[in-house]
């Protein structure tokens, strides 16, 4: 069975109970989450293997957090005790045409201050197919974008295929570089990257681009440019998403591989339950619809897209679904009846 290995922070997700404001909220509701982990995840639901590499630190927080990640049947035997504290972010969640909002409390975080040559990458890889990193990462610290970039050389010199989120998160990038002066060296190793192109130009230090997605025959063109930064790319995946409010969001897809664009339709999610980590369930249906055999990429977009879509009805940062409820997705079946 194939393996991947996803990496990055999990974090202590602190938030409002019913869509209340910070400034109402007598209490918060705790969660974990973080980008990489609700890849895998996802991935897990789909009876793939993975794995979570991070780093935590060795109290009662870390160790729920382990818990966390054994309880969903994601592999863990690779985390990093180390470090003084676990990342938080606090959520209030919008709704209707108010915008959610978020909080970060992360600085000196375990995973921040991780360092060059604490993980044995060399050996974690041994016997995996794939590594997943994102943008999130090189945003926490200087050392955590080092070790970042460690993890990425070792898994291209032996030969996994590498993807990457973007997830630009500019409340995080505050440590005196911006993503241009990191994320080119980090990115030209990807095989897959998931963001939109003006972000990917942004990272890449490239002039603003004002995409319309509604014109594919202008987004080859665009998209060649990231693939001639990126010499090992083999596919580049956008999420679209219109926003018609905070309850209610259009939400479709389309990925390129150098010659052909392939699109998947755009389906209306109402009401929203919760946005975060749909981003990420989109990345996990992605990883797992290219790893399916016989490949087929316009089937692999679909899945993520239907994955995107079902995890906008799910609280929490993950998306808890499994393969066969997708499957009744891509099928045409959007009426939520009573499974019976």
């Amino acid at each position: 069975m194939k393996k991947v290995i996803t990496f990055g922070e999990i974090l202590l997700r602190l938030s409002t109970d019913r869509h209340l404001r910070f400034s109402q909220a007598e209490s918060f509701k705790a969660t974990y989450g973080g980008g990489e982990f609700n890849v895998a995840v996802s991935l897990a639901n789909y009876g793939m293997t993975a794995e979570y590499v991070t780093k935590i630190p060795n109290n009662e927080l870390g160790i729920s957090a382990l818990k966390e990640m054994r309880k969903l049947d994601v592999g863990c035997d690779n985390v990093l005790f180390g470090g003084d504290r676990l990342g938080i972010y606090f959520l209030e969640t919008g709704t209707s045409t108010r915008a959610s909002n978020v909080i970060y409390d992360r600085a000196n975080s375990s995973m921040a201050d991780l360092k060059v040559g604490e993980i044995n990458w060399r050996e974690i890889l041994k016997g995996a197919t794939w590594f997943h990193w994102s943008g999130i990462t090189p945003a926490l610290s200087e050392s955590a974008t080092q070790a970042c970039l460690e993890a990425i050389k070792i898994a291209h010199e032996m030969g996994l295929t590498i993807s990457t989120d973007l997830n630009y998160r500019a409340k995080l990038w505050n440590y005196g570089v911006q993503p241009k002066d990191v994320m080119p060296e980090m990115l030209k190793y990807s095989h897959v990257i998931l963001g939109d192109i003006d972000t990917a130009y942004f990272m890449l230090g490239l002039d603003k681009v004002d995409p319309d997605y509604t014109k594919g025959e202008l987004l080859p063109s665009l998209y060649d440019t990231i693939f001639k930064m990126c010499p090992d790319l083999k596919y580049v995946a956008t999420t679209l998403r219109y926003s018609v409010s905070a309850s209610h969001q259009r939400i479709g897809g389309v990925m390129y591989d150098g010659k052909k664009l392939y699109n998947a339709a755009v389906q209306e999610v109402t009401p929203v339950i919760d946005r975060v980590g749909s981003g990420d369930a989109f990345m996990g249906g992605l990883i797992y619809g290219l790893n399916e055999e016989p490949l087929d990429e316009q089937r692999a977009l679909n899945f993520a897209v239907a994955a995107c879509c079902l995890k906008h009805t799910i609280s929490g940062d993950y998306n808890l679904v499994t393969k066969p409820e997708i499957e009744k997705l891509l099928s045409g079946d959007f009426s939520g009846k009573v499974s019976r």
